[in-house]
């Protein structure tokens, strides 16, 4: 695969790519440019400094994954990467809890005047009667924004004893809650606060006057995003007392401008976004090595921001049911007749105690691709939206008869079929419902299922058909709903069998009607 690199990234992994046998190419692009140099590249790694707009994802149409060497995806334009299937990848886990301690540190340094003591003493002062700082144990920390930085931060003040409260409306409530936090509205949260950390992004929120005013005679610590508070404000706000300090590793205009107002304020404690150590950046270039790699393998990618999350540990669960259920949606859609306008997924047993999103997106991947739609599971879901299909997702805890059962019913028009799977202990996947007709077939390859009158004779027939036209049988599932009336056979080929094959079937009548299933990756319906 052609990975091309933009900005720096560490040699250790560049060397990983390179060793899996990729082609790895490093170029300096400005925006305008970037689109040529990663046309026909499979990946694209980007710093913080480089722009990815839609242009990129509409002449990159190779694209796989996007990956950012740190945590802001924001110059990344998500939602079109997303639109076209394209994963968008940012910083590892070790990126994230190095600018969390660094966070912390500056919440230390604030609350405590330690670089004011240090800056006063080697100034040959004194200063120990003026600088007092306040404790943080049984205070109360306000986080604006919830994002993976803001994540390990909170968890870092739960365990320093502080009341954690978070503002961030589109968050995971659930998230908040387990690491021991509250979630507030913006004004509560300012206003309890003693201790506020900024973690937006992007203009979601400014604080202003107006919030310095409430956040009142506390401190602020930003090292997310320098346009998230008014500097002036802040300035002024810390020099009028009004509050304690301010620490700020982000800043509106880097490098800080001669006019800055943070400039001239002792209390306000000023850092050049150095958040990240040696040791994180050599993690981070290794993870983003990882990422790229897992994608190209079809594995989980730990920090993806548009694709459902499977916990690494959780994968090897997680991934046999995923397969399964985009088995069963693939055979599903492609015995179905009618005009598609609404997709059921029911999950049953032992598999709702695992995250099904993922395993729905692979579920959808499998219709959707089946109809020849470009999807896959960054964008299932979007295509959904795109053609009006409607998705209906459902979760029962007892599976009678099975440990665990996925059941994929695609409907339209007035009709609609089911088909119904199960994982077993073993790792062998099984259908074992079609179209209401309980059967135990293998999912494999070329499926011939074959509808016919109940009748002595017509299994043979069918063996005999395929032996003529030297289609080798390798297994062959039936099943009936009553004696005399109607059966359903399935019947797994080495070869794809052709019209000609079709044809001689349909021509006796005790054959109801053939449908060929692929599970090859061919798209059965146009």
């Amino acid at each position: 695969m052609e990975i091309v690199v933009t900005g720096s990234v560490e040699e250790t992994g560049l060397a990983a790519l390179a060793d899996a046998g990729h082609d790895v190419r490093t170029v300096e692009a400005d925006p305008d440019e970037l689109a040529d140099a990663a046309e026909g590249a499979a990946a694209l790694i980007v710093d913080e400094d480089t722009p990815v707009p839609a242009g990129v994802f509409e002449r990159a149409t190779d694209l796989q994954i996007v990956a950012r060497t740190g945590i802001d995806v924001e110059r990344i334009d998500v939602a079109t990467a997303t639109e076209r299937g394209v994963i968008v990848a940012n910083g590892p886990e070790a990126d994230v809890r190095a600018v969390a301690e660094y966070i912390i540190g500056l919440l230390f340094a604030t609350a405590r005047g330690i670089p004011q003591g240090h800056v006063r003493l080697k100034d040959g002062e004194w200063a120990k009667g003026d600088i007092i700082g306040s404790e943080l144990d049984g205070k109360t920390a306000g986080l604006v924004g919830f994002d993976s930085v803001g994540q390990e931060v909170a968890k870092r003040l739960d365990n320093l004893g502080l009341d954690v409260a978070v503002h961030a409306p589109d968050a995971d409530g659930e998230r908040i809650a387990q690491i021991g936090a509250d979630s507030v509205d913006l004004e509560p949260c300012l206003e309890q606060a003693d201790f506020l950390s900024v973690h937006t992004h992007g203009g979601d929120i400014e604080l202003g006057e107006d919030e310095l005013d409430a956040l009142g005679d506390g401190y602020l610590v930003n090292g997310s995003d320098g346009e998230a508070v008014d500097e002036a404000a802040l300035a002024s706000a810390v020099e009028d007392g009004d509050l304690q300090g301010a620490a700020v590793d982000a800043v509106a205009e880097a490098p800080l401008a001669d006019d800055s107002p943070l400039r001239d304020v002792e209390d306000i404690i000023v850092t050049p976004a150095v958040a990240k150590t040696t040791a994180a950046e050599n993690a981070e270039s290794t993870g983003v090595a990882e990422q790229v790699l897992a994608a190209f393998d079809g594995q989980p990618v730990a920090n993806a921001v548009n694709v459902p999350s499977i916990p690494p540990d959780a994968y090897p669960v997680v991934k046999p049911y995923a397969d399964l259920t985009e088995t069963v949606a693939r055979i599903a859609i492609q015995l179905f007749e009618g005009d598609l306008e609404t997709v059921a997924i029911e999950y049953a047993g032992d598999i709702v105690t695992e995250t099904v999103e993922p395993i729905t997106a692979a579920g959808l991947t499998g219709v959707f691709d089946s109809l020849g739609w470009d999807a896959n599971q960054v964008n299932a879901r979007h295509v959904a939206d795109r053609h009006g299909i409607d998705v209906d997702v459902s979760t029962i805890r007892d599976a009678p008869d099975f440990q665990n059962l996925v059941t994929v019913t695609v409907s339209g028009g007035g009709d609609e079929l089911s088909v119904e799977g199960t994982q077993f202990a073993d790792g062998e996947p099984r259908i074992v419902s079609i179209d209401r007709y309980w059967v135990e077939a293998i999912p494999h390859g070329h499926m011939l299922i074959v509808r016919n009158a109940d009748e002595p004779g017509v299994i043979g027939f069918v063996g005999q058909v395929l032996g003529e036209f030297d289609v080798n049988i390798a297994g062959m599932f039936n099943a009936r709903e009553a004696i005399g009336g109607e059966a359903l056979s399935v019947y797994n080929l080495d070869d794809e069998p052709g019209e000609d094959v079709l044809a001689a079937l349909n021509d006796d009548d005790r054959i109801l009607e053939t449908t060929v299933v692929e599970l090859n990756g061919q798209n059965a319906r146009e």
